[in-house]
């Protein structure tokens, strides 16, 4: 009888973000993959976990996966997880995770950790629904997936590097308008989490100032937003302009 493929959760920050049931799957199960086993020797010993251990990540992946899904026919049960969060949003994971779901095997994912949910429901955008981009491409593609993006309406998440954050929110300004809204979330779930909201000229000034460290989630109001809020704000403007002429008491005579 195979065994299961089990996409583990690992925490983005806090080591007590890890579930009861994260801890007890990597505890039995026959084989551990990890994106970085360095990294993940720290949760794991803080877990008092000592299954086997397994490089796999975007470099050996295509050559690990079929060895991996023979393990798995052959009735092991193997958990795969990456440095932090879910694996396969922005980790490795996809192909390993498409592969067993190809071959009829169990792929169980478990809920957890991630930083993408806690930077849009911290935003103060709607969060009823959002775009995930994760992170743009560096070069090729870029400004023509921006320039598509500009007419998005829904709410826009990003991961993106320290290094890069400054450069990114002034293309953000160029395609999007330097009056767009915007949430950037660093160090999710650590010690000196930050969010930093406001229009994308504002946060953009912001980091200019502040050098930024840690990880970095990017949200960015969708088209349609700002279209509501302007046209909210042009009603409220006129409707207040209404009520001085009607009341009279407001008026200037000359």
């Amino acid at each position: 009888m195979a065994g299961v493929l089990y996409i583990v959760p690992t925490p983005v920050g806090n080591l007590e973000d890890m579930t009861f049931r994260a801890v007890r799957v990597l505890k039995e199960a026959d084989l551990i993959l990890a994106e970085d086993t360095r990294t993940s020797s720290v949760l794991l010993h803080h877990y008092d976990i000592h299954g086997k251990l397994q490089s796999h990540h975007k470099y050996n992946e295509h050559q690990t996966v079929g060895m991996v899904k023979e393990r798995i026919l052959a009735g092991q049960n193997v958990a795969l997880i990456s440095d932090a969060g879910t694996p396969g949003i922005s980790d490795p994971g996809f192909l390993l995770a498409r592969a067993c779901a190809e071959e009829g095997i169990e792929v169980q994912t478990l809920p957890g950790a991630t930083a993408c949910i806690p930077a849009v429901v911290s935003s103060g955008l709607p969060c009823d629904r959002f775009c995930f981009e994760g992170f743009l491409p560096q070069k090729k593609g870029r400004q023509t997936l921006l320039a598509g993006l500009a007419r998005e309406t829904r709410t826009m998440v990003f991961y993106e590097s320290p290094y890069r954050l400054v450069k990114t929110l002034e293309q953000f300004i160029e395609h999007f308008g330097a009056e767009r809204r915007c949430s950037v979330a660093r160090e999710i779930s650590k010690v000196h989490e930050e969010h930093r909201r406001g229009t994308l000229a504002e946060v953009a000034e912001w980091f200019r100032e502040h050098e930024p460290k840690g990880e970095i989630v990017i949200v960015v109001a969708g088209a349609e937003e700002e279209k509501r809020v302007s046209g909210n704000k042009y009603k409220l403007e006129h409707e207040e302009e209404r009520e001085r002429g009607e009341g009279g008491k407001n008026f200037v005579t000359q």
